[in-house]
């Protein structure tokens, strides 16, 4: 049995870890309904959609159809997309109003360009950091799943992903992905400063780059602590690339030497290929 700290999408894939016994629990459980629908409405709210105007939205990762309740209520017309058969079946037994799909984001939304007003998506995108299968490599299903959806929204519209990264390589390889698939946007963060509270959505613009929305709590964030992290995609950038990798360069090596170093660890000493030369030997 797993241990309570342990990262769910560390303990098995998301369609064997979602089974029937962790399904129920999403329609029994009043606290994680709660918190399911809080972080739905402030996706929502993060999306910028038109006041009384009713839009057709997807729901990447929608589990029980809790998010999608939120967005009805709200008065939209949905989708939803999960890979755990168990967590539908308990959404078809609560007689959800959007339409219900299995897929594996991994593999590509399988829309028309221009289908969708919007995107939400709550505690799902971290899973594709994962290699669940000897064939799944992260970036390319990142990429598979960020190109498939930037087809499948509306010129103008928003994404919004409700995330828990495990650590800033992870946030690196989704937004690097997101952005070579032509999205423009950022890293919103609610209430930095807070352990409990801290919560991390991604806001993608499709087609023309917007305003990133300021993550709640930031008046009271230090200066030190950023509740915004914002990014410009372009895939003309990447076809000039020709190839190359985004980390490995000069630049992006010294920063993490140096971060590796006031974190106290122990780092090569540099060349005169990353900086500081070692001393000749005589």
């Amino acid at each position: 049995m797993a241990s309570s700290c342990r990262r769910p999408e560390h303990s098995a894939p998301p369609d064997v870890f979602y089974n029937e016994e962790e399904a129920k629990k999403y329609s029994q459980n009043s606290r994680m309904i709660e918190i399911q629908t809080q972080m739905s409405e402030r996706a929502v709210e993060l999306l910028s959609l038109p006041e009384g105007q009713p839009c057709y939205l997807l729901d990447v990762g929608c589990g029980s159809g809790l998010s999608g309740d939120y967005l009805s209520e709200e008065g939209h017309y949905w989708v939803g997309v999960d890979i755990s058969t168990a967590m539908l079946d308990v959404a078809l037994d609560r007689e959800v109003d959007g339409d219900l799909l299995v897929g594996d984001m991994g593999q590509g939304m399988p829309f028309r360009p221009g289908t969708f007003d919007g995107c939400i998506s709550i505690s799902a995108l971290q899973w594709l950091c994962n290699a669940d299968k000897r064939s799944h490599s992260p970036p390319k299903r990142l990429y598979t799943f960020f190109t498939t959806l930037y087809s499948s929204l509306s010129r103008g519209a928003r994404a919004v992903f409700q995330l828990y990264p495990e650590n800033s390589e992870q946030l690196e390889l989704i937004t690097s992905q997101a952005m070579r698939a032509g999205f423009s946007g950022g890293m919103v963060v609610d209430y930095p400063n807070s352990s409990k509270a801290k919560k991390f959505f991604l806001c993608l613009f499709a087609g023309i780059s917007g305003v990133l929305p300021k993550g709640l709590g930031s008046e009271t964030s230090d200066r030190a602590v950023s509740n915004q992290v914002q990014f410009s995609g372009q895939r003309c950038r990447f076809k000039n690339m020709k190839g190359k990798s985004l980390k490995k360069g000069r630049d992006w090596i010294l920063e993490k030497k140096e971060r590796r170093r006031r974190q106290g660890r122990e780092v090569r000493a540099d060349t005169k290929y990353t900086g500081r030369q070692r001393r000749p030997h005589f």
